[in-house]
């Protein structure tokens, strides 16, 4: 997506630690437009898989996964990373490492609404180890669900989330894939 590639360029950010910061318009301040957009080149990319509904991770995943939605027509289910009053006792767990936070959390959905006839669209913001995605991977072979796409807005192509997720035989589409960043610097595949 070009439109993806020049805002990378004019408004990213490139931090230590092999860190993109895109939170102008992907992830803090969110850029509507563009998100609609991306929302409708991920429907243009699944539209005859099936998709019932859509999953991500709460919290960054949950704009693009909400736009593409309204393109699909279909609900938007997000895991939760924290146990509330109000969420199911009765729910799919995974665990998931956070590379920006250094962190691990258990994260959540309710069986209520993963059940074994859904044909899923995984989406998120990002995909670099691939943490994320493993951890709803999980929460999906447990409900007996099927995955029919995985999609990220901005994959890091150096890092071994996507070879790994493609290795496995999923249908993974990336809006913009990096290669190669650096202070200055970024290398787009294709």
């Amino acid at each position: 997506m070009e439109k993806l590639k020049k805002m990378i360029l004019e408004r990213g950010e490139i931090r230590d630690g092999n860190i993109l910061k895109v939170d102008s318009f992907l992830n803090h301040q969110l850029d509507v437009e563009f998100l609609h957009e991306a929302g409708e080149e991920f429907y243009n990319l699944f539209k005859d898989a099936g998709v019932t509904k859509i999953l991500t991770i709460e919290v960054s995943g949950i704009a693009i996964a909400s736009m593409a939605a309204l393109f699909f027509k279909v609900p938007v289910v997000f895991a939760k990373k924290s146990q509330s009053l109000n969420l199911d006792k009765d729910v799919f767990k995974g665990r998931v490492f956070s590379y920006t936070k250094n962190k691990i959390y258990d994260v959540m959905v309710s069986k209520s609404y993963l059940k074994p006839e859904d044909r899923l669209l995984i989406l998120d913001d990002f995909l670099a180890e691939g943490n994320a995605m493993k951890g709803l991977i999980d929460m999906v072979e447990q409900s007996g669900a099927t995955i029919v796409g995985i999609g990220a807005v901005i994959e890091k192509g150096f890092q071994e989330g996507g070879s790994y997720l493609r290795e496995k035989g999923y249908n993974l589409k990336s809006l913009a894939i990096i290669d190669e960043m650096g202070e200055g610097y970024v290398k787009f595949r294709g």
